[in-house]
């Protein structure tokens, strides 16, 4: 019996194995260790093998693609409703063989190592950015202790960092002076690893036609716009703007029944990292429609007149990511109203 659909449950050392002929009938469930994978796929006609999209899956799907297979990522969400019974990867490799093959399965595009690589940047970024935070509210803790205020803002927090560096703060006592320095040059590090990657993102948005485009959003800098163009590879896949902003988890949540349509909070679903960018983007756009309200789009400064701050920020958010997803499949740049354009 010749293999049709495969699902593989994918793990660190051993795989699971789910294969099923054109009937459905059961042909291989095994499990493989990872120096088996490849030439197990190897000796396999051309068929169609299922993943769950995971950190690893877009590795495994390019090396599994240069054999000839179509193989396709699902969100681990989707697959979940296909586990028949309880949690062991063979229940899992079987619950993604039979999710792969429905016609109406939503699948994640397999991303390039380009773009992999520029998402490690802001993987990094991100995770560094908290840990200066977590310094920064340290420091500002043990300092309330001795009668020190800590002024609000990275600014004044890197300042009184140097200080503490250089010994100038008499008024701490020399053994807590001495954590709160060591402290200081935690957070001088970070700074300084910040910065390099930094150059490193405005280096990739340079040679990206797309970020390029993209950071002509009101409200989209270089890392928006970076994270964009490498998280979205396949823009096209949605039928609409609206779409989009759904996958990014930008619209309300729907609960329906009996003729009665009820909408809740925002979803979240999908990528939350895209979508916090976007929300705190807004957030600036935001403040400088309050101070300054000609240099935006008029229609932020009549919407806050009548709704909430972070209701609008949300909806700007959600208005920012449909422009994004026509830039993305339309090209072009983005165009403003023609009020705010005058």
């Amino acid at each position: 019996m010749e293999i049709t659909t495969v699902g593989i449950d994918l793990a660190k050392s051993i795989f699971q194995v789910h294969a099923v002929d054109a009937a459905g009938h059961v042909v291989v469930r095994k499990a493989l260790r990872r120096a088996q994978v490849v030439p197990f796929f190897a000796k396999l006609p051309r068929c169609l093998v299922g993943m769950e999209a995971c950190g690893t899956a877009h590795h495994w799907a390019r090396e599994l693609m240069k054999l000839g297979h179509d193989v396709r990522l699902m969100p681990p969400a989707y697959v979940k409703p296909y586990v028949k019974s309880g949690k062991t990867d063979a229940n899992d490799a079987a619950a993604i063989c039979e999710a792969v093959a429905r016609p109406s399965m939503r699948f994640v595009p397999v991303k390039s190592t380009e773009q992999q690589a520029a998402l490690a940047l802001h993987r990094t970024r991100d995770l560094l950015v908290k840990q200066r935070t977590q310094l920064v509210n340290m420091i500002r803790g043990l300092l309330a202790e001795f009668g020190i205020e800590m002024a609000r803002g990275l600014r004044h927090a890197l300042e009184l960092a140097a200080r503490l560096s250089a010994g100038d703060a008499a008024e701490v006592p020399p053994l807590a002076q001495r954590v709160v320095t060591g402290l200081a040059d935690q957070i001088g590090a970070v700074q300084i690893q910040l910065t390099r990657l930094e150059k490193e993102l405005l280096a990739w948005h340079r040679d990206s036609d797309l970020s390029q485009r993209l950071a002509t959003i009101p409200g989209v800098g270089i890392v928006s716009a970076t994270a964009l163009a490498a998280s979205v590879s396949e823009p096209e896949r949605f039928r609409s703007g609206r779409q989009f902003a759904a996958s990014l988890g930008l619209t309300p949540l729907q609960n329906c029944s009996g003729g009665k349509e009820r909408l809740g909070r925002i979803s979240r679903m999908g990528d939350r990292y895209l979508r916090r960018l976007l929300v705190v983007g807004m957030t600036s756009l935001i403040r400088r429609a309050k101070t300054t309200p000609t240099s935006v789009d008029p229609r932020l400064p009549a919407l806050l007149q009548r709704k909430p701050v972070r209701v609008v920020t949300v909806a700007a958010a959600n208005r920012t990511a449909r422009v994004a997803w026509a830039i993305m499949t339309r090209g072009g740049t983005y165009r403003a109203p023609a009020a705010t354009a005058a």
